[in-house]
Order: C-alpha cells, then sequence, then structure tokens
C-alpha cells in the first residue's frame, strides 16, 4: 500500500487547466442567464474564480508538497457552497470539484467532504427554495454516487500504479543482486578450483623435489624447485584476488563480524558477534560459503523481518565450523520460500559438503545455520 503522499501527488496536472476551462464555461453561462439578479451572478461567477485563484496560487504548492490540504479543501468548499446558493446552477461544477477534493485530502475525508458539498443545494432549498428539493435531492444522491466511485477509481489506479513502480525498482535491485552474486559464485569457484589444482599440484612437485638426496641435487634440479616455487606463489596470490575482499584483509571471524556491524549501522537494528571454539584457518571455499551465508542471511532480516535485534554465532568444532544468524522479526514459512537468497545459500553449502538448516516462526523469528565439515 502506497501512502496519502505519493497517491496525492501522482495526480495528473491536466486537472487543473480543466478546472480553469470548466469554471470559465460555467462562469460565462451564469452570467449569460436569465432568472437571476446581476448581484448573485456576480458572486457566483467571483467565488468559482475565487476557487481558481485559490487553487493555482496555494493549492498547486499544497499538493505537489503533501502539506496540509485541510483548510484549502475548506475554503474552496465555502467558495462552491456559496456559488451554488447563490446560483444554484453551479452544482454542474461538481464533476471538477469532485476530483479536486480527492486530490487534497485521503479517501475517507475526501468521500465525506463530497457528501457535504453534494447536500449544500438540497439544505438551501429548505430555506430559500422549497418546490426544488426533490430534484435538487436527486441530483445529490447522483453526483454524490458518481464522484465517490470515480474517488475510488482514480485512488486505485494511482494507488497501483505506484506499486507497479515499486514492484519494477525491486525487480531491478533483484536483478543487479542475481548478477552479483552469479560473478562472485564464479569467482569463488574458480579460486577453489585453482587452490585445489594447481596451487596443490605445486606443492606436492616442490615436496617431493625437496625430497631428493641432496647429493643427487643439480643445477636443473634445483631450477625446478625455484619454478615450481614461483609458480605456487602466483597460484596462491590469484586465489587471494579471486577470493572475497574481505577475506583478503582479514580473518573469518573478523570478516563475519563487520558484516554484522555494518548491518547495524545500515538497518538500526542492533546486531551481536561471537565466536566460540578455538578459531583456526579454513580452506578457501569453505571461508568463502561461510561468509557469504552470513552476508545473505543479514541481508534477508533487513529486507524482510522487520526485526528487533539480530546475533551471529561463528562456532569452530575440531571437525567442524558452524554459522548461526537468529532474529526476532516476523519469520516466514520455510517450505514456501522460494527466493534466489535461500537457494544460493543451499547450493554453495552443497557444494562443500555443508548442511543449511532454516527454522521459521511468526512468534520466534527466524534461525539460519550452516554447518560444514572442515
Amino acid at each position: 500500500m502506497t501512502s496519502t503522499g505519493e497517491v496525492h501527488n501522482s495526480y495528473p496536472g491536466a486537472w487543473e487547466t480543466f478546472l480553469g476551462v470548466v469554471a470559465a464555461v460555467v462562469s460565462l453561462a451564469v452570467f449569460l442567464s436569465y432568472g437571476f439578479p446581476l448581484w448573485q451572478r456576480l458572486v457566483a461567477i467571483g467565488a468559482v474564480a475565487a476557487i481558481v485563484i485559490l487553487h493555482l496560487v496555494w493549492g498547486r504548492k499544497v499538493i505537489r508538497g503533501d502539506r496540509g490540504h485541510v483548510p484549502l479543501l475548506a475554503a474552496q468548499l465555502v467558495l462552491f457552497a456559496i456559488a451554488i446558493v447563490t446560483v444554484p446552477v453551479m452544482n454542474w461544477l461538481l464533476f471538477a470539484i469532485i476530483p479536486l477534493i480527492f486530490q487534497m485530502v485521503r479517501l475517507r475525508a475526501a468521500v465525506i467532504a463530497v457528501v457535504a458539498i453534494v447536500l449544500v443545494p438540497p439544505v438551501a432549498d429548505l430555506f430559500l427554495r422549497p418546490g426544488q428539493i426533490i430534484p435538487d435531492l436527486i441530483i445529490a444522491v447522483i453526483s454524490a454516487a458518481s464522484g465517490i466511485w470515480l474517488g475510488f477509481w482514480i485512488t486505485r489506479v494511482i494507488e497501483q500504479s505506484v506499486e507497479r513502480r515499486h514492484l519494477i525498482a525491486e525487480l531491478e535491485a533483484s536483478r543487479t543482486e542475481v548478477a552479483r552474486l552469479s560473478r562472485e559464485a564464479e569467482r569463488s569457484h574458480l579460486a577453489a578450483e585453482i587452490h585445489d589444482t594447481l596451487a596443490q599440484g605445486f606443492t606436492s612437485i616442490i615436496t617431493l623435489l625437496q625430497s631428493v638426496d641432496p647429493e643427487l641435487r643439480d643445477e636443473r634440479l634445483a631450477l625446478a624447485v625455484r619454478t615450481a616455487k614461483e609458480n605456487l606463489a602466483e597460484a596462491r596470490a590469484l586465489v587471494g584476488a579471486l577470493s572475497p575482499s574481505p577475506l583478503a584483509s582479514a580473518s573469518l571471524p573478523e570478516a563475519v563480524r563487520r558484516q554484522a556491524h555494518r548491518f547495524a549501522e545500515e538497518s538500526g537494528v542492533p546486531a551481536t558477534f561471537r565466536t566460540s571454539g578455538d578459531e583456526r584457518a579454513l580452506p578457501t571455499a569453505v571461508e568463502v560459503v561461510v561468509l557469504r551465508a552470513a552476508q545473505e542471511a543479514l541481508t534477508n532480516v533487513r529486507r524482510h523481518a522487520a526485526a528487533n535485534e539480530a546475533s551471529v554465532l561463528l562456532a569452530y568444532t575440531p571437525s567442524r565450523v558452524r554459522l548461526v544468524v537468529r532474529d526476532d522479526g516476523r519469520g516466514f514459512e520455510p517450505s514456501a520460500a522460494d527466493g534466489f537468497g535461500l537457494s544460493g545459500m543451499r547450493q554453495r553449502a552443497t557444494q562443500i559438503n555443508g548442511d543449511l538448516r532454516v527454522r521459521s516462526d511468526p512468534r520466534a523469528g527466524t534461525t539460519i545455520e550452516l554447518e560444514v565439515p572442515t
């Protein structure tokens, strides 16, 4: 649902020109009509002209800025009531005034204002023209029904347009996020492949060459050892360049701690971080998956959970590492969640033989737990 200001400000400015044209035509018709004294026509014309001037001078700024609309609306309705009382034919201007009402106040207040303004002619007839009360009452009912229906329809159309604009923006953001995660997944996969093949291979070559009896070594063997070491260094540098930047300058616990701190700063939701067990270096692929899981889980908390607090735990055991991200938000149904974030975390966990578990309840929030063998 959109805010009132967004709905009001979405009305086309064509109504302003439309109101001015209609006011000029009706005023001319009143002035040329017979059956009303000249002073009454002049009063009616003056009231309509005041409505137009008031709207152009004050109304446009108020509506576009979404500031106080009620005083302006009250002034315009009083002027319009004066025009109707002095010259009843002015009620034909309702089809221009009613859309204007829906621009300035919320839907419920607009409905009340429409009903009030269409009842002005029948109420005036009770004191001034008793014979006209039935026709004016019929016109009032028709005008109120059609005006309220038009207001509901216009408001709903504008709300749908604003919702579509928001949806398009969210889709664009999601597409950007998917592309980013896809690039990072490719980089992480390539880094893991280099680490598990080239780097390990060079390490084995160096080990084998260095195990040769020193008496049998010559310059060619020394050159082979030196070349293998240089290529091993290059392979490790390449793995480091392809790994996520937070891990390039910090350990895994420090990188996850930074993510929790950044989450708290950006969302305003308090987030705690703690570790347990003996911290140690893990294979690059494992650290990448754990860090990405922490980032994605905290992103989901910020976007969807409406939580009051969150916590992150990184636990080390001799054979495993476990990441737990909890929040006290509104939760969701894990079996019905089909977003890219959770599926991406599951896919990355599967690649390193990890296990991702999601528990969520509207009353207890959400817990995401990743456990990876090391």
